[in-house]
């Protein structure tokens, strides 16, 4: 909204501007409603063209003017090598040059514009804006870590620090996902969405939507690791093949589900530990509990204390194709 009320501003300013100089030199607009009209068309041109590189990224326009540049002085220098001082007639001499500079300076352009970060640094370093004295670190998500969530439970509880990325392209198919027509990808992108704004709401960390597109590649995981290296970002995704391709292409990848599952807490046989026991179990008897990290837990005895959150002890752990099995009696007390 800010924007817009800015272009309404700059709009306005050309049309004043505009019959301001129909009143200073009326030789160029003879009347004030010209000059406003001329000023007025002037501002919305400007307008439309900044809508049009919307998604113009300032690496692209520093990339785009460096290779114009460029161009331009090869096509200085073919203009004056010489080779065209046999052509006489000022018209022809004229058509020469302009079509030397306008291919020169569309092929300089469009080179840096395809080239990558670490092409075009050999020539123009990057500069990042940020402190000397503290390192930003950046953290690009992609769709399945930011459904996920758990990558919102470690920023509140302070675990990760940085600039949180989220490319456009990948705000966009969360909004795909969300407007799907299956109930069980609806609440996913619903989820994601909520994910997203929880995160924009945090004080400790920084949420920035990335416009920048990468057109040389054509998937969604492609444009992520190419994106994760020119940044220099760390990569959080739940997607297990992602993280393997961006780890052989140098990109440092966290996948999630791993972090969680390394984060399990130990438990032995022996130990005590609280829960409440939801359900009847297979056998008469036996209650059913989890733990804080989705473990079964049958508890003997635990029928009478279903519903309650009681101290058991545990007895024995098994591991199944399925994952940990714990079997626990309820401690007794004192």
């Amino acid at each position: 909204m800010s924007l817009w009320i800015i272009r309404i501003v700059f709009v306005l300013a050309c049309s004043l501007g505009g019959y301001a100089v129909s009143q200073v030199r009326p030789e160029l607009l003879s009347n004030g409603i010209l000059g406003a009209v001329v000023g007025f068309g002037f501002g919305g041109l400007m307008v439309g063209i900044d809508e049009m590189l919307k998604g113009f990224s300032l690496r692209a326009f520093s990339a785009a003017t460096f290779g114009l540049l460029l161009g331009s002085i090869v096509a200085w220098a073919f203009d004056n090598s010489g080779l065209f001082v046999y052509v006489d007639a000022d018209t022809t001499r004229w058509l020469v040059r302009l079509c030397l500079f306008l291919a020169f300076g569309y092929i300089g352009a469009i080179v840096a514009m395809r080239s990558n970060k670490e092409d075009f640094s050999l020539i123009i370093p990057f500069v990042r804006f940020k402190a000397r004295d503290q390192a930003e670190e950046l953290l690009l998500l992609d769709t399945s870590a930011i459904i996920d969530g758990r990558v919102g439970d470690l920023v509140e509880a302070n675990f990760l620090k940085g600039i949180i990325v989220v490319p456009r392209f990948v705000l966009l198919e969360l909004q795909n996902i969300a407007d799907s027509s299956d109930a069980i990808r609806r609440a996913k992108g619903r989820r994601g969405l909520d994910v997203l704004a929880r995160l924009q709401r945090n004080p400790r960390n920084e949420v920035k939507i990335l416009d920048s597109e990468v057109p040389e590649e054509t998937t969604v995981d492609s444009k992520l690791i190419r994106l994760a290296q020119v940044l220099g970002a760390r990569l959080f995704t739940t997607d297990y093949n992602l993280g393997r391709i961006a780890e052989l292409q140098h990109v440092t990848c966290v996948n999630v589900a791993q972090l969680g599952t390394a984060m399990k807490p130990v438990i032995l046989a022996g130990d005590v530990v609280r829960l409440r026991v939801v359900r009847e179990g297979k056998d008469k008897g036996q209650g059913i509990g989890y733990l804080t990290d989705g473990t079964m837990v049958v508890v003997n005895q635990g029928h009478s204390v279903i519903g309650q959150e009681v101290d058991v002890q545990i007895q024995a752990l098994h591991q199944t194709g399925a994952g940990m099995m714990v079997f626990a009696d309820l401690a007794k007390a004192g």
